[in-house]
Order: structure tokens, then sequence, then C-alpha cells
């Protein structure tokens, strides 16, 4: 504990289940990722347009791995762009969204570039700029924060 944050911080592990509330996604899947500076989420049929004189983006969330069951639209305005290095070396400008990020018991605002991510194993990474809000990652702790009810988990498994 330091001075400036008097809550012990929340232990994470190198997985959890996460939650989108504002995007109106209750689960999916999330690799705690501490060598990405910032969190991550794939996206389907990005498409920049403009609404009241501001950039928006609209996409499709689908929190199912190999499934578009349940999917979700979003539409939200840019909050910024970046350059991006990604886990294969490749530099992209990405778009940057800011999302609510629920979180073992903590809701928090969150940075989040968006991206296509078809070829990795989870649908949103979490990187360094929201863990730095008071979390520790266990790197041997796998779901730390909880699971969905049981229902949740094999749609998840079974999802096509």
């Amino acid at each position: 504990m330091t001075p400036s944050n008097p809550t012990p911080p929340s232990l994470v592990g190198w997985r959890e289940w996460v939650g989108l509330p504002g995007l109106g996604i209750p689960w999916i899947k999330a690799k705690i990722d501490t060598g990405a500076q910032t969190s991550s989420l794939h996206a389907f049929g990005l498409r920049e347009f403009t609404r009241d004189g501001g950039p928006w983006v609209r996409f499709e969330v689908h929190p199912w791995q190999f499934s578009s069951r349940d999917g979700a639209q979003i539409e939200l305005p840019v909050h910024d762009r970046r350059r991006v290095r990604s886990s294969t070396g490749h530099i992209q400008n990405r778009v940057v969204v800011l999302i609510e990020l629920r979180m073992l018991d903590r809701t928090l605002p969150v940075e989040v570039t968006l991206t296509r991510r078809d070829a990795m194993g989870f649908r949103m990474l979490v990187g360094r700029e929201a863990l730095s809000n008071g979390f520790l990652v266990d790197p041997a702790g796998s779901y730390l924060g909880g699971k969905p009810p049981r229902q949740v988990r094999q749609a998840n498994k079974t999802a096509e």
C-alpha cells in the first residue's frame, strides 16, 4: 500500500472473465497482458463515420471465440488514434475508444484499441494502463475473479 493508494491491490490471474457493462457484454474472456501498454478489443466490421462533427466508430463485438452468436453492435466516439506494435512485430494505426471494464469487483474506464484478433486466443487483452489502477498479476493464477455461471461457460465452449 502507498499513501496515495490506501486500498490494497486486487490480484488477477493471467486470464480473467471480465465484463464490458457499457457495451452490454456481461462476460468475455480476457488475457491479462503486462507486455501491452493499452488494452485491446477484437472488433469486427470496423467502420469510421462522422457524427455531430466528430469522429465516431461503429463495430461489432463477438464475445465468444469462433462464433458470432450474441454479437453486439457498438457505436462510440473516437477517443484517440495510436501506432501500436502487435505481438507479431507489425506496426498498426488503431482507433482508441473509452469503455467501462468490469474486472473482479471493480468497474473502471479504460482506453482500448480496436483491431482484428482472429488468430488470437482471447477476444480482449487487458494492458498495463488498466492494470495500473490497483491490480497485481499472478502469472500462475487463472480466473481469480471468478467465473460466470456454468451455462454461460458452456455456451462459450459450444458456440458455433
